[in-house]
C-alpha cells in the first residue's frame, strides 16, 4: 500500500505541476495584455468568488466530508447503494448550488458591495465587477459537479483524470485571451466567458472515467437520504475550516478594495505564484493521503495512521521550506521573468514582489494546513479545525486592521501568512496532544538540517541575483538564463548540504 501511496501522490504532482506550468503561461499572457489595473481588478474580484467555492470544493470540505462517508460505504454497502447515495448527493448539491447561483445573479450589487466595498467609490470597477460576476458565476454549479466525480474517482483509486481537470480551465482563458479578447470591444468579458468554457470541459472529461467504474451519477434530490444528511453536516463546518487562507484572502480583498488601482492585482498575482508550490506539495499529498488515512481510521490501524502522518509532514517541510525561502528571496527576479512584459511595468513588479515575500513567510504554514487538517476530518473532526480556523481569521483581521496602514497591500499578504501559521500550530498542537499523531524521534535532527541546508541555500542565491535593477532591464532570454542558472544552483546546494547532513531519498520513499 505504502508503494502505491508514494506512485498516487506522484502521478497527481505530475499532474498538478503541468496545471501550475499552464497556469504560469495564463498569468504571463493576462499580465502582458491587461497589466495590473482598473479591468484585472475588477475581473480578480469578480472571478475571487466562485474561484475561492471551487478551491473548498475541489480541494478541501466537499472531498472531506464526502470521501469518508463514500469510502465506508463502497466497503459496507451494495453496489446499487453505493449509485443511489451518490445520484442523491449529485441531485442535492446541484438544485442548492443552483439556488446560490441565482441568488448570486439578481444580487451581484451587494456583493461586490460586501467583498469590494472600495469599488462604490469608482463607478467604473463598480459596475464592471458586477457583469462579470453575473457571467461567471454559473462556474460554481459546474465545478461542484467537477469536484463530487473527482472525489469519486479518488476513492475508486482514480487520481490521474481530477488532478488534469484544472489544466482545461488554464487552456480556455489561455485560448480567449489570445483568439477571442483582441475582437471584442471590451476584452476583459472574453475572460469571463472563457471561464465558463473551462467549467464545462473540466466537468465532461471525467464522464468517460466514471462510466469506467459504473458510477455516473444522475441528477436526483435526496436530502433524506441519511448518507446525504452525514455530507451536508461535515461539509458545511468543513467549508470554513479547512481553507482558512482562502477565506483570508477574500478579507484581504476586502480591504485592498481601498487601496490604491493595482493592489488586488498585484495581491493576485504574488498568490498565483504561491499557489504552484501549495498545489505540487500541499494539495497533491492531502487529496491522495485522505482516503488512506480515512482506511486506516476505519481499520483502527493507529500506528500507520500516525506513521503516514509523520511522513506527509516530513515531505511536505523539506519541499515546501526550500520553496517558502527561494520566493522570498528570488521574488523580483521570478516576477521580471515571468510576467514583466506589455502593460506589467516595472512599478508592478516592485509591488508584487512586496506581496510575494510577505505571502512566502506563511507558504509551509498553508501547505501543511493541508496535511493536519486531514488528520482530522478522515476521523469525521468536523468541530476542531473549525475552531482553529475561526482563531486564524480572526488573527487575520486584527493584523489586517493593524498592518494595513504601514504595509500597504504587502501587509495583508503577511497577515494571512501569520494567521496560516497559527492555523498550523494549534492544528499540530492538538494532534499530538489528543495522541492521534505521535512525532518520531527524528524531527530535532530534521529540524537542524532543514535550517542548515535552507540557510546555505539563501545566502547562494542572494548573492547570485544581486540587485533587482539589472533585471528590470534585462532581455527576455537574459533573465530567464539568469533565473534558470541561479534555481539549479540554489536546488544543488540545498539537497548537496541535505546529504552531507545524513538525508536519503530512501527516508521519504513510503509512510512505514
Amino acid at each position: 500500500m505504502s508503494q502505491k501511496l508514494v506512485k498516487s501522490t506522484s502521478m497527481v504532482a505530475v499532474f498538478t505541476l503541468l496545471s501550475r506550468i499552464m497556469g504560469f503561461a495564463r498569468d504571463i499572457i493576462l499580465a502582458s495584455i491587461f497589466g495590473a489595473g482598473e479591468l484585472f481588478d475588477a475581473f480578480v474580484v469578480a472571478f475571487r468568488l466562485p474561484n475561492f467555492l471551487r478551491r473548498l470544493f475541489g480541494e478541501g470540505a466537499f472531498s472531506q466530508a464526502f470521501v469518508p462517508i463514500l469510502a465506508e460505504q463502497r466497503a459496507t454497502q451494495s453496489s446499487e447503494t453505493v449509485q443511489a447515495f451518490v445520484d442523491h448527493v449529485a441531485g442535492t448539491l446541484a438544485i442548492i448550488v443552483s439556488v446560490v447561483v441565482i441568488a448570486a445573479e439578481i444580487f451581484s450589487p451587494v456583493l461586490i458591495m460586501i467583498f469590494a466595498p472600495g469599488f462604490i467609490h469608482d463607478p467604473a470597477r463598480y459596475l464592471l465587477a458586477q457583469h462579470m460576476i453575473r457571467i461567471m458565476f454559473p462556474y460554481l454549479l459546474l465545478i461542484v459537479l467537477t469536484a463530487l466525480a473527482g472525489a469519486i474517482l479518488n476513492t475508486f483509486g482514480v487520481f490521474a483524470a481530477p488532478a488534469f481537470t484544472p489544466v482545461l480551465l488554464n487552456i480556455a482563458l489561455i485560448g480567449v485571451a489570445l483568439l477571442w479578447a483582441p475582437h471584442t470591444h471590451n476584452p476583459i468579458y472574453a475572460l469571463a466567458w472563457g471561464v465558463i468554457i473551462g467549467g464545462f470541459a473540466q466537468l465532461f472529461i471525467q464522464i468517460p472515467f466514471l462510466k469506467k467504474i459504473n458510477l455516473v451519477p444522475r441528477l436526483k434530490w435526496g436530502f433524506r437520504d441519511p448518507g446525504v444528511i452525514r455530507v451536508m453536516k461535515r461539509m458545511l463546518p468543513a467549508l470554513f475550516g479547512v481553507s482558512v487562507a482562502q477565506i483570508s484572502l477574500l478579507v484581504d480583498n476586502i480591504f485592498a478594495s481601498f487601496l490604491p488601482q493595482g493592489s488586488i492585482s498585484w495581491l493576485y498575482y504574488s498568490d498565483r505564484l504561491i499557489y504552484f508550490p501549495l498545489g505540487i506539495i500541499g494539495v497533491a499529498l492531502a487529496t491522495v493521503v485522505m482516503p488512506y488515512l480515512s482506511r486506516n481510521h476505519a481499520e483502527k490501524n493507529e500506528q500507520l495512521f500516525s506513521q503516514t502522518v509523520d511522513w506527509s509532514l516530513r515531505c511536505t517541510l523539506f519541499i515546501g521550506m526550500p520553496a517558502a525561502v527561494g520566493l522570498f528571496v528570488l521574488s523580483g527576479p521570478i516576477l521580471s521573468t515571468l510576467i514583466h512584459y506589455g502593460k506589467f511595468g516595472n512599478h508592478d513588479v516592485i509591488m508584487t514582489a512586496k506581496s510575494l515575500r510577505a505571502f512566502s513567510v506563511g507558504l509551509p504554514a498553508f501547505m501543511l494546513i493541508k496535511i493536519l487538517a486531514s488528520g482530522f476530518y478522515s476521523r469525521q473532526n468536523i468541530g476542531t479545525p473549525v475552531r482553529i480556523a475561526v482563531i486564524a481569521v480572526g488573527v487575520n483581521l486584527i493584523l489586517n486592521a493593524i498592518l494595513i496602514f504601514p504595509l500597504k497591500h504587502a501587509g495583508l499578504a503577511l497577515s494571512t501568512s501569520l494567521a496560516s501559521i497559527v492555523n498550523a500550530s494549534l492544528l499540530w498542537i492538538l494532534l499530538v496532544r489528543r495522541n492521534i499523531y505521535l512525532p518520531t524521534k527524528l524531527w530535532q535532527k530534521t529540524i537542524v538540517q532543514l535550517i542548515v541546508a535552507n540557510g546555505v541555500m539563501a545566502c547562494l542565491i542572494y548573492f547570485l541575483a544581486g540587485s533587482l535593477t539589472p533585471w528590470l532591464t534585462w532581455a527576455p532570454m537574459t533573465r530567464i538564463i539568469h533565473l534558470f542558472f541561479i534555481l539549479c544552483v540554489g536546488v544543488l546546494s540545498y539537497f548537496l548540504t541535505l546529504g552531507a547532513m545524513g538525508v536519503r531519498l530512501r527516508q521519504f520513499r513510503s509512510p512505514n
